[in-house]
């Protein structure tokens, strides 16, 4: 659709509303287009590894802080 429409919007006959129109359906038209690509890319998918890496990191440091609490206890 972008393809077609954007050599027949006309950006030189000045800032009427036609105009304004055909630029913020491109620039809308532009931002659906980068959503699709940043789904299809998968950059979810890196973004869900690095916190899934974060939340084991932070579940291995609590699990460190219990086992030390229970070694306090057991040698008091």
């Amino acid at each position: 659709m972008l393809v077609i429409a954007l050599p027949r919007i006309s950006f030189a006959g000045g800032m009427d509303w036609v105009n304004i129109f055909g630029i913020v359906w491109v620039l809308f038209s532009l931002l659906i287009v980068g959503a699709h690509l940043h789904f299809i890319l998968g950059v979810d998918e890196e973004k869900k590894r690095a916190l899934e890496a974060v939340r084991r990191a932070k579940l291995r440091q609590w699990e460190m802080k219990l086992l030390d609490k229970q070694e306090r206890s057991k040698s008091v």
